[in-house]
């Protein structure tokens, strides 16, 4: 009984770790090459999670509504891949609008979620290419990005799994727990340092305490997809990947973190891995 047991354990993760080992290069590569690369594996991962959102708020029925979600999505990051991040922002909430009012006519069950999808999904998408327009350094930033999102992953998972301990919002999500949150805060600033070694900057503690600080960020997103999903009653957006689930449920930590770089990046007026 005890093999099996531990058999069973191990299985869901070495599926978790396949599944990364599988996916995580085309992220690396459409970042390091750019355009138009990155735009059009932006655009593909915007419209799965468009298409996921859709399906989630009506319970496994896309509808002519999730159709124009995705739609919206998709004009908004085609506004940000030619440049027009205004442009793309407007798309995005005039779009919410304009699902919320679909939603609304259709009879939809929540139509406020659904709308919420347009900028939950489109925002992230709309900065990332934002971040990206800014040359080399851009590239670093979501690079390192990346990075600290995977170790806050990784460090969460592990950490949780391992020490166990106090439930971190028990009503959203029953697995997570503060000890799994500290895990990955800890491998987010030791991601951040490693950024700051590779990039040669100094002092490396101003970039290890911001890569903590987006852990935190970056587990609350994934408290956030958590309670929706809640709300509707559903595990996991979809069963795209295996181990993980949905798009949605693989990228969730990443969709609140990176419109917190681009907005730190805007009032800082550059870049935070040049941050002193």
């Amino acid at each position: 009984m005890t093999f099996f047991a531990v058999r069973s354990a191990a299985d869901p993760l070495l599926l978790r770790a396949v599944s990364a080992l599988v996916l995580a290069p085309l992220p690396v590569a459409a970042i390091w090459f750019g355009w138009p690369w990155l735009p059009l594996l932006t655009a593909a991962a915007a419209a799965v999670m468009a298409w996921e959102w859709g399906r989630l708020c009506r319970r496994g029925h896309l509808g002519r509504t999730g159709i124009l979600l995705v739609v919206v999505v998709l004009t908004a990051v085609a506004a940000a891949a030619l440049d027009s991040a205004g442009l793309a922002l407007g798309t995005a909430l005039v779009g919410a609008g304009l699902v919320l009012w679909a939603a609304r006519r259709t009879r939809d069950i929540e139509p406020q979620w659904t709308a919420i999808g347009a900028l939950w999904v489109a925002l992230p998408c709309v900065s990332l290419l934002w971040l990206a327009r800014d040359g080399p350094a851009g590239r670093s930033t979501l690079l390192w990005l990346l990075a600290v999102v995977w170790a806050t992953d990784i460090g969460a998972y592990t950490v949780g799994r391992v020490v166990g301990g106090p439930r971190l919002a028990p009503r959203w999500s029953p697995r997570k727990t503060w000890t799994g949150l500290m895990g990955g805060a800890v491998c987010a600033g030791l991601a951040g340092w490693a950024t700051a070694a590779w990039l040669e900057t100094t002092p490396a503690f101003p970039l290890v305490l911001v890569s903590a600080g987006l852990a935190i960020v970056g587990q609350f997103g994934d408290l956030a997809e958590s309670a929706a999903k809640r709300r509707f009653g559903v595990k996991d957006s979809s069963g795209l990947i295996p181990g993980h689930g949905g798009l949605l449920d693989r990228l969730d930590g990443l969709l609140a973190v990176v419109p917190v770089v681009a907005l730190l990046t805007l009032i800082g007026g550059r870049s935070l891995l040049a941050w002193q």
